[in-house]
């Protein structure tokens, strides 16, 4: 601030002393202005602090979730844990549920290991996951989609049986009036997912046509049958658009009807000791058989559960095996497949007798149905759970 200093001889004695007072004034002025700098220089300090320390927060926090999640991959029990005692994730039902649902950077098998176990707490958070999904003016086809995509279906029975309870459980209340009955929504899901193998896996060679998917759910609406427009739908739906499923280890139901252990042309013995060429594909053990008509091969399923194979020694070939029930020798294994006419019947095989080209090959055959024991409790489930529905009426 620039002044003009007149000389002090030519000033009044009151202009003099005014003009003490304006000087004084003015060192006031920018000592006040001085002291305002220095407070916004703190504050902005203050701020710059206080930046860096919840950068340096969030960093940690972020670094601490994702340890979190790299745990929760590797064990879900212990990475959940992990959250909770870190602050990351409470321990709330709800919390844990939205969590998985969201699913950033988590497993989806890790997923539905964790909503897979029967702790008390698990299934509420199994309940509240499958809450999380919307259904509502969804056709199960879309459904399906949207829920088979969050996770993925674990190997074990009882928890497959689970989950799509709880799946079912939640559709029909989303979609009130569609089917009779939640044993309706959880056969004809699973008619759904074998449908989607049947017309999408380019090893199938006999795609199944709409009127063998409406004859595999026959009565599965409390004794009755639903609108075939309605399984038009859903038919064309899986037709045109195959299953989108997570690719994280293959390790679920769904990958093991989309990508068989084995699969080739075999020989059975059939009714009057004739042996007929059949196309057999594990592990799910779904089969053509061409009895000399290749023109309309017929096509069934054998139910795993409790069976074994072992090596057959016969007279009349080699390199033969035999599918069979250990555990009750005499008894007819679950099985079906279609006859001449297009009709599903049941099989009436106490045991199969199959042959294979080489030892090799017999051994090999032998092993994907061995292992395919333990991890297919498909046939199983979908069976329970109609004859559940049959014997209502």
């Amino acid at each position: 601030m620039d002044l003009c200093h007149p000389d002090p001889a030519e000033l009044s004695s009151g202009e003099t002393q005014e003009l003490q007072q304006i000087k004084w004034h003015r060192k006031q002025l920018l000592e006040d202005i001085q002291k305002l700098k220095d407070e916004i220089a703190d504050v902005f300090a203050q701020i710059d602090c206080f930046e860096t320390a919840e950068e340096s927060r969030l960093a940690q926090k972020e670094k601490e979730l994702c340890i979190g999640r790299k745990k929760f991959n590797m064990d879900p029990v212990k990475g959940i844990q992990y959250l909770t005692e870190h602050k990351l994730l409470t321990p709330n039902v709800q919390d844990i549920a939205q969590f998985l649902y969201k699913g950033e950077g988590l497993n989806k098998t890790a997923i539905g290991t964790y909503l897979g176990e029967r702790d008390p707490f698990n299934l509420q958070v199994l309940q509240a996951f499958v809450d999380c999904h919307e259904f509502a003016n969804l056709n199960l086809v879309q459904a399906l989609r949207q829920f088979l995509w969050s996770f993925r279906l674990p190997g074990e029975a009882q928890k497959i049986d689970r989950m799509m309870e709880t799946f079912a459980t939640r559709y029909c209340l989303c979609n009130p009036g569609v089917f009779q009955s939640t044993d309706t929504c959880y056969v004809l899901s699973f008619s759904i997912i074998m449908l989607n193998t049947s017309l999408h896996n380019p090893n199938v060679r006999d795609r199944p046509p709409f009127e063998r998917f409406v004859s595999m759910n026959r009565g599965i609406n409390d004794g009755g049958d639903l609108p075939e427009e309605q399984l038009r739908n859903l038919f064309d739906s899986i037709k045109s658009e195959p299953f989108s499923i997570p690719e994280d280890d293959g390790n679920d139901l769904t990958h093991t009807f989309f990508n068989p252990d084995r699969e080739g042309w075999l020989l059975k013995l059939g009714w009057g000791r004739k042996w007929d060429r059949m196309w057999l594909r594990g592990a799910s053990l779904q089969h053509d058989e061409e009895a000399g008509r290749t023109s309309n091969p017929q096509r069934g399923a054998v139910a795993m559960c409790g069976k074994m194979a072992k090596h057959l020694d016969s007279g009349a070939r080699t390199f033969c095996l035999e599918l069979y029930n250990p555990s009750c020798r005499g008894q007819k294994i679950k099985a079906c497949k279609t006859d001449g006419e297009g009709k599903v019947v049941e099989g009436k095989h106490e045991s199969y007798r199959i042959s294979a080209s080489s030892a090799e090959e017999r051994d090999q055959w032998i092993e994907a149905i061995r292992a395919s024991i333990t991890r297919v409790p498909f046939y199983d489930l979908v069976s329970a759970r109609k004859k559940k529905i049959a014997s209502k009426h």
